[in-house]
Formats: C-alpha cells, sequence, structure tokens
C-alpha cells in the first residue's frame, strides 16, 4: 500500500483520464493498464497503479482497488464507491476531475495570498536590521565626533529614529512569527484554533465561509449525481467543508429536515446562502433541478472565493508596502534634520 497520497492535481488528471476512457467504451481493467503503460517513472501514481491493476485482476471493484492503492483521498473513493452502486462512474470521475482541479486552483490562490505577505514581511525585517546595524550607526557616529550647539538642539531627531525603528522591527517580527506559527499550526492538526482566530477578522471570516460552502455544494452535487438520497447527501458533503462555522449551520439544516422540511428550505431558513442563491436554490428544488442549481452554485462560490482572496491580497500588500516606506522616509528625514541644522549653524 502506498504510503504517499496524490496531490488535487493528481487527482484530477487520474479522474480525468479515467472518465475518458469510459465514455470510449474502455472497461476499468483495460483503463489502468493503458495509464501503466504511460507512467513508467516509479512515482506515486505508478505504484499506486500496480496495486490497483492486482486488485482489478483479483475481482475487487474499482473504489476497493483504488482504496486499496492508498493514494486516494477518502472523498474520492466515497464518489467512486457510490458511482460503481449508481451506475454513473463515468460521471462520478468527470465530476471528481474538475472538484479536484478546483481544489487546486482555490489552494494556490490562498498560497499565493499567504506567501506575498510573508516575503515582505522577511523583507520589511530584513531592512529594518540592516538600518539598525548599520545606517543609524554609521550616522551616530559622525554626529558623535561633534560638539557644542551645532547638533545638540536636532541629535534628538536620531535617537527617534532609533526608537521608530526598533518599535517597526518589533511589531513585523511578532507579525511574522502569528505567521510562521499560524502556518504551522494549519497543518498539524491545529486548524480549528487558527480558524477561530481568523474569524474574527471579518474579511478572513468571509473566505472561510465562503470556501466552506463551495466545498460542501462541489460534494453535495456529486453524491447527489451518483445517487445518494439528499439527506444522505447533506450529511456525506458536511465533513467536506473544513470550516466549523459553516459545519454548525449545516448541522442545524440537519435537525431541520428531521423534522420534514426539505433541504433548500431548510438552507434558505438558516441563511446558509446568500438569499438571492437561497432562491435559486428553492426553485431548484421545487422545479426537479436540484443538482443543476448546486453545479451552478457552485461556480458563483469558486469566483467569489477568488475575488474575496484578491481583495485580502490588495488590502494587505499596499498596507505593507506603505509601513516599509513610511519607516523609510521616517529614516531619512531624522537623520538628515541633523545634518540640515549644522549647514544652517555654519551658513
Amino acid at each position: 500500500m502506498g504510503k504517499q497520497t496524490l496531490d488535487s492535481l493528481g487527482v484530477s488528471a487520474f479522474c480525468e483520464s479515467m472518465g475518458m476512457m469510459l465514455h470510449s467504451g474502455i472497461q476499468t481493467d483495460e483503463a489502468i493498464s493503458l495509464l501503466q503503460q504511460n507512467k513508467k517513472h516509479g512515482g506515486v501514481l505508478e505504484q499506486g497503479l500496480a496495486v490497483m491493476k492486482q486488485q482489478i485482476d483479483e475481482g475487487s471493484g474499482m473504489a476497493e482497488a483504488m482504496r486499496e492503492s492508498g493514494i486516494f483521498p477518502s472523498y474520492a473513493l466515497q464518489m467512486v464507491s457510490a458511482g460503481e452502486s449508481s451506475g454513473r462512474l463515468e460521471d462520478i470521475f468527470f465530476r471528481l476531475s474538475r472538484y479536484f482541479a478546483d481544489q487546486k486552483t482555490i489552494s494556490d490562490k490562498l498560497r499565493n495570498a499567504v506567501t506575498y505577505p510573508a516575503a515582505m514581511l522577511v523583507m520589511i525585517i530584513a531592512v529594518l536590521a540592516v538600518i539598525l546595524g548599520m545606517v543609524l550607526p554609521s550616522f551616530t557616529d559622525v554626529y558623535d565626533t561633534l560638539t557644542g550647539s551645532l547638533v545638540s538642539s536636532s541629535y534628538r531627531y536620531v535617537r527617534w529614529a532609533y526608537g521608530f525603528c526598533y518599535a517597526a522591527l518589533a511589531v513585523m517580527v511578532v507579525l511574522a512569527t502569528a505567521l510562521a506559527v499560524g502556518l504551522w499550526m494549519w497543518n498539524h492538526g491545529r486548524r480549528t484554533v487558527v480558524e477561530k482566530a481568523l474569524e474574527r477578522i471579518p474579511l478572513c471570516r468571509a473566505i472561510l465561509e465562503n470556501l466552506g460552502m463551495f466545498r460542501f455544494t462541489s460534494a453535495m452535487a456529486t453524491f447527489i449525481a451518483s445517487g445518494e438520497m439528499q439527506d444522505e447527501a447533506v450529511l456525506n458533503s458536511i465533513p467536506m467543508t473544513d470550516c466549523a462555522a459553516v459545519e454548525d449551520k449545516l448541522r442545524r439544516c440537519v435537525e431541520a429536515m428531521e423534522k420534514g422540511r426539505s433541504f433548500a428550505q431548510a438552507a434558505y431558513d438558516e441563511e446558509l446562502f446568500e438569499p438571492v442563491y437561497g432562491r435559486m436554490l428553492l426553485a431548484g428544488e421545487r422545479s426537479g433541478s436540484l443538482e443543476s442549481i448546486l453545479g451552478r452554485l457552485n461556480g458563483l462560490l469558486e469566483e467569489n472565493s477568488g475575488s474575496l482572496v484578491d481583495r485580502l491580497v490588495g488590502i494587505v500588500d499596499p498596507l505593507l508596502s506603505g509601513v516599509l516606506m513610511v519607516t523609510v522616509g521616517f529614516l531619512l528625514i531624522s537623520v538628515m534634520l541633523p545634518l540640515i541644522g549644522m549647514m544652517n549653524s555654519i551658513g
């Protein structure tokens, strides 16, 4: 069994290849053999394909073969299993391909949104360290050689520069440390703690909830396409959200559904979606096109998630750049004022 798992892009490529071959009338065992012929580098997928081919030759189904390979996420395994049961395996593979491709796109956006501020923080810290370690001491040594009233009235500006730079450096180090600790916690099972901290920031809370809803609608649409009943589709989709706030709303929707309300009505009453989206869902459920409406909502939520992430970057970018420019500008003014005072005294 493989010890590593495929990333989102790898899962997307595999599912798309399987979907196209099944659409062409190729059986699953032949499809796996064809993929093996094209993959001869000994990577994670190649090892998984070997296990899958062996399992299928022994009579296992596609979902069981994928599970034994150990390289696929649990969501993909659930979907393929449901697709086999409903006879819609081809459609499920295409849906999974789109789902994981979308996940990759969103993940890249989030990674870029974190990488740029991190790089800016490192640069600002480096600049401040150079200023405090080399630039200001050089000016201080020059001014310290002068005595009398020549610089006594303006030398205090240099001390202000020291204080301002030390304060700015301390703030930047705290922010960089918080970012590093947050990333470590996010990647080591403490995601809930980080989410609670981010939820205090309105824009970050909106991004987390929008991403959670995007994952939910995508998962639910795929579950419904695979033949799951509506209530089962909702329950199975909840763990995919990766957002505690969204999960709480969904569980309240489930409680309402247990009392006899439909999912669309429960979602509208609990304000799971924005009002216009909620009405779209109601109309889709009443017309029997819930799957199609969920697909449209998923696309809208993906676009909105990207817009929110871009807005966050658009706020952080000028803010950090402004901090750097203000710090450097204050430094220049602070070290030049004594020199101006000296020149005026001489003149």
